[in-house]
């Protein structure tokens, strides 16, 4: 079993690798394909990279880098990752809750000044919506007691989201792509 830091960095990376490329990057899937010997690395790599296209290595690593930037941009004006990283469960509560709140506003920002985001399904959580046939089942998933073919009515629990739109600032050029935050050394 990988560590939880490790599954923490590839549940980020795995995030935004999909939110801006639309697949899971092959070295995670390499990694967790050697963790797990009891499943074959074969199906686990060939079912994800059967939708890649081919001669995207170079915008793989791109957005990969992308990925990177954007939990960069959230540890340096929210410090999200040392959030993540820090074991909270000594705090009090209201300690904690103190702390949250300044993350939660801080990411906000970043999220509103560099991307932006639609709710899937304008209506109101808690209120009827018809799905329509043809429906994206990537967009919307239906829960509970599904049966019937669409329209399909129930409740809207979550309008979920989408980014409509990206405006991160340009990659820097070396070696610094791959970097969160940098190390801080005080020196006397």
């Amino acid at each position: 079993m990988i560590g939880l830091s490790l599954r923490l960095s590839f549940a980020f990376r795995c995030f935004f690798s999909l939110l801006f490329k639309g697949n899971i990057p092959q070295e995670v899937l390499r990694t967790l394909s050697s963790c797990a010997p009891e499943a074959s690395p074969n199906a686990a790599t060939g079912t994800i990279a059967a939708g890649e296209k081919p001669g995207t290595g170079a915008s793989s690593a791109d957005a990969l880098d992308r990925a990177v930037q954007m939990l960069a941009l959230l540890q340096r004006d929210g410090r999200l990752i040392d959030f993540l990283e820090e074991d909270v469960s000594s705090y009090p509560d209201g300690q904690l809750g103190a702390a949250v709140r300044t993350i939660h506003s801080s990411c906000r920002q970043v999220l509103d000044r560099y991307l932006k985001l639609e709710p899937i399904l304008p209506s109101d959580e808690d209120h009827p919506v018809t799905v329509p046939a043809g429906f994206d089942p990537a967009a919307i998933k239906l829960v509970g007691n599904v049966s019937g073919a669409p329209p399909i009515r129930g409740l809207l629990r979550h309008r979920g989201w989408r980014v409509s739109e990206v405006t991160l600032p340009s990659l820097p050029h070396g070696l610094g792509r791959s970097i969160l935050a940098p190390a801080e050394v005080e020196v006397a």
